[in-house]
């Protein structure tokens, strides 16, 4: 993928994600931007960890959607390391 589609699928992903996760007035767009990239990277671990597809083929819903489980665990993480 190019850098602009790791932006918009991190974009996408990361601001996503903080609405799940109710992060949504906490988190701006550079934020949002580095959540979904750093849980592209997880999401693809964890897809492939389980024997599924976590390739990240451009901008689609596959790509956005193991961005955001990523990116759901990255917070989720982060919400139990804050406490």
């Amino acid at each position: 993928m190019g850098i602009i589609a790791w932006l918009v699928v991190g974009g996408l992903a990361g601001w996503i994600a903080s609405m799940i996760m109710g992060k949504n007035e906490q988190m701006g767009l550079v934020a949002n931007i580095i959540v979904g990239i750093i849980g592209a990277f997880i999401g693809g671990f964890v897809m492939n960890a389980i024997g599924g597809n976590g390739d990240m083929t451009g901008i689609n819903i596959g790509s956005i959607l193991v961005a955001v489980l990523g990116a759901v665990i990255l917070l989720g993480i982060l919400k139990l390391i804050k406490k």
